[in-house]
């Protein structure tokens, strides 16, 4: 994963002084306390959607994160310093990006911040394939993905009525200059 920080503007031209910038920088272990605090804030709509909070970024330990945080690769997204958005992802031997844990804070969700977090992570990786899931009633994440260039791979019923998607989308194509490691 790249090491730099990358800084963000959301807004369009006209609109430069008017929202502050994003800056989007690897995620550390350090950041596991704040990164737990907003995946439970962000993840209260989806438990609200499903009618449970019985779902693992909300029953998530502190010591759980940070295992997943050494584990695995994740970028952050602060505004002011403040943390507004994470994102967290390993790569499979067989060339997969797997994406999880994309949480927004609730005040900040709709501005862009989990697009740039999805394309920071792309671009960081090597990998031919990103992979990510989302719940079937999740239809805002699923307008998302979609908008980013995932497409639907596999559906897992879940016996409640729900599926488990999984959505798919190639990255890295052979001579694509974009690819990891190219000159440009």
């Amino acid at each position: 994963m790249r090491s730099d920080t990358q800084r963000t503007q959301t807004d369009d031209a006209g609109a430069r002084d008017a929202r502050p910038e994003i800056v989007i920088a690897p995620i550390t272990e350090s950041d596991a306390g704040e990164v737990l605090t907003l995946q439970r804030a962000a993840f209260v709509s989806e438990a609200q959607i499903y009618g449970s909070a019985d779902m693992p970024p909300l029953t998530q330990t502190l010591a759980e994160v940070e295992a997943e945080l050494r584990a695995g690769d994740g970028l952050t997204a602060r505004i002011d310093g403040r943390l507004v958005g994470a994102i967290r992802f390993v790569e499979d031997d067989d060339g997969v990006l797997l994406i999880g844990r994309i949480a927004i804070a609730p005040d900040s969700q709709g501005e862009g911040i989990g697009r740039s977090l999805l394309e920071a992570a792309e671009r960081s990786s090597s990998a031919e394939v990103a992979e990510l899931f989302t719940g079937s009633l999740s239809e805002a994440n699923i307008r998302l993905y979609e908008s980013v260039g995932y497409r639907e791979h596999e559906r897992i019923p879940q016996g409640d009525g729900t599926d488990q998607v999984f959505l798919r989308k190639p990255l890295h194509q052979v001579g694509d200059p974009s690819e990891r490691g190219a000159s440009g």
